[in-house]
């Protein structure tokens, strides 16, 4: 039963993280980074601590009590997330929902996977290496896994070139405004390599999640208060950045702008990020009920790029391509979801 819970609660958090984009489309005259501000201070502040508030008592004290260096990590991790998650919102920009969320997730389940054997390897880290990996047979599959997904990404990178070679600049902008195939790998790699440590984040926090069960949580939220610290990180890394866009392209006055919808867009920043929020808010109760391995994290990954890409065909991001192109892209997709399935599979003979 805690399986098939766990289950579902990753289905509604990749649910809500695969439609989050979907408000910002809708927010007129700002620039980028004011709607991506204004909705991360909904996604990083308000929501967290109201989500805290209502699950766990005494969450700020348990904040104030915790260890200097559990603290420190978590809120570094919550860091390099933020320059993920700001990259992730680039990838949206210039790749779409379809093709911007497949690749860079994808990437992201890849480095979520290697990343931390490579370091306790190096390190000299108890726990899972890198080694230990290629010599178990269930490592082997998540290295399979890996390959495949690799391939999928291939093929997802080969239909965004044919679909850069197809359309028409105004074709390409009918849809996403500001396509760009080769900004948005970049942005999307970047991501996928940041975009990890929001589960290293939640790793190096579990202390808090502790203190937040014995002084009477409901383990089902309890990674709440870990998500507060994370998510400080995170909003720090975004708010230096718009800013900088801000100075850098004289848009300070967008948030006060009388020729734009205020309250629409306000509106919509604020249910942006309120459902930003909840992917992870119910991460953390299915994590309650899987653990925090990296099966976790890659069921997450998958509900999310099958999300993502229902709503990429909704808003007809491939509009126009052949149907050799749209065949190419859905094969990738496929790909990288079976690529997803395998790793899950490896990870549950290692657990």
């Amino acid at each position: 039963m805690g399986s098939l819970l766990g289950l579902f609660f990753h289905s509604l958090g990749g649910f809500a993280s695969g439609s989050f984009y979907i408000p910002y489309r809708k927010i007129h005259v700002w620039s980028w980074e004011s709607a991506w501000i204004v909705g991360g201070v909904f996604s990083w502040l308000i929501v967290p601590i109201i989500a805290a508030y209502l699950t766990i008592p005494d969450f700020m004290v348990i904040i104030q009590q915790v260890d200097s260096d559990v603290f420190f990590w978590t809120f570094t991790f919550g860091i390099l997330w933020g320059i993920g998650g700001l990259t992730f919102g680039l990838a949206m920009r210039y790749l779409g929902m379809s093709l911007g969320m497949s690749i860079a997730l994808s990437l992201c389940s890849i480095f979520g996977a290697l990343v931390p054997p490579i370091y306790r390897e190096l390190a000299g880290v108890k726990g899972d290496t890198i080694s230990h990996i290629v010599g178990s047979s269930g490592g082997q599959v998540v290295l399979l896994g890996i390959l495949v997904c690799v391939f999928g990404i291939y093929l997802c990178g080969k239909a965004g070139m044919m679909k850069e070679g197809e359309l028409s600049t105004e074709q390409k902008q009918e849809t996403i405004k500001e396509f760009s195939l080769m900004k948005g790998l970049i942005v999307a790699t970047i991501s996928g390599l940041c975009s990890a440590c929001f589960n290293f984040g939640i790793e190096a926090g579990k202390d808090m999640a502790g203190a937040a069960v014995a002084n009477g949580c409901d383990p089902l939220f309890q990674n709440n208060v870990i998500f507060i610290v994370v998510l400080w990180g995170g909003f720090l890394t975004n708010f230096v950045y718009c800013m900088y866009l801000n100075f850098s392209n004289k848009t300070f006055g967008d948030y006060l702008n009388a020729k734009a919808p205020l309250r629409m867009n306000y509106l919509f920043a604020a249910v942006a990020g309120t459902t930003w929020f909840l992917q992870f808010f119910f991460y953390g109760m299915g994590e309650s009920k899987l653990g925090n391995g990296a099966s976790s994290w890659i069921l997450h990954m998958a509900t999310i790029i099958m999300t993502s890409n229902f709503w990429g065909l909704y808003f007809k991001e491939w509009k126009g391509v052949s149907s050799n192109t749209f065949r190419t892209v859905i094969s990738g997709i496929l790909v990288i979801l079976i690529s997803v399935i395998i790793v899950g599979i490896g990870n549950s003979m290692t657990d």
